[in-house]
């Protein structure tokens, strides 16, 4: 039976896998595994920053980064697009495809899905970086994918619809994305890395805060407990609540299944 786009009980899982899970061939391939179980329809979005940063390292590519975002020249934006929209794309495609599940390969310029804004040179010039907005994402043509019978994989690579392709935070695409389908789906954002979810303490695993309401967050930051780069992937799950996305889970990559992590809701 064919869904209705305007079904907003038909639940959708977007996750994000980090790019230290990526790099990593043991965890990717668990985590796929878990991916391929996880029941109803899904999308995936991928980073892949650890990668690109070793690819620069050995083309000579210096990697500039400002608060935990890439600076991306017209070098860097021919590597990251390289590595994230072709090798990891593919490969992780490819490997969903060998467990049975119809993965298909995206970056945002495929389908006009991600259009971007380059962001603004002041008061930093990031170079070649999007910014999109959830209500110019294609969500009609995501739909049309999952109500098909296919699982979206999305890189972090998005287009200006001008030509241009832009590197754009692998947190916000999958931001981006869930708030877009949360107009169609009862939508439910993973972020899932190397960490068992947000930690009091970034070198103690069991010191994990199982909720974040958007007040102890700001709370968090005052205080240093939640810094560095948990910060952009937590302003993004608060922009995703803000959004319509019904929950948001910051957990380990392995505990996907039985969602063990932070909660946000």
């Amino acid at each position: 039976m064919t869904k209705s786009f305007a079904d907003n009980k038909t639940p959708l899982s977007v996750v994000k896998i980090g790019g230290n899970i990526v790099d990593n061939p043991d965890a990717l391939e668990s985590f796929l595994d878990d991916f391929h179980q996880l029941e109803g329809d899904k999308v995936l979005v991928h980073g892949g920053g650890v990668m690109a940063s070793k690819m620069a390292e050995q083309l000579g590519i210096e990697t500039k980064m400002i608060h935990g975002r890439r600076v991306t020249d017209e070098d860097t934006l021919r590597l990251v697009t390289m590595v994230y929209a072709g090798w990891i794309n593919k490969s992780i495609v490819a490997s969903l495809q060998k467990r049975g599940c119809n993965a298909i390969g995206l970056s945002g310029a495929d389908g006009n899905t991600i259009p971007s804004v380059r962001r603004s040179p002041e008061p930093i010039d990031f170079g070649y970086v999007g910014d999109p907005d959830p209500s110019k994402t294609n969500a009609t043509f995501i739909a049309r994918l999952v109500d098909g019978g296919a699982a979206p994989v999305f890189c972090a690579i998005t287009h200006d619809e001008r030509g241009s392709l832009l590197n754009t935070n692998a947190d916000t695409i999958a931001n981006t994305v869930a708030t877009a389908c949360s107009k169609l789906y009862q939508t439910t954002l993973f972020y899932c890395f190397e960490k068992e979810g947000v930690l009091r303490d970034v070198d103690n695993p069991d010191s994990l805060i199982p909720t974040i309401t958007q007040g102890e967050y700001e709370k968090y930051k005052q205080s240093g407990i939640i810094a560095g780069g948990m910060l952009p992937k937590l302003d993004n799950a608060f922009l995703a609540i803000k959004g319509g996305v019904s929950e948001v889970v910051v957990l380990h990559a392995r505990n996907l299944l039985n969602g063990k992590g932070t909660v946000l809701r």
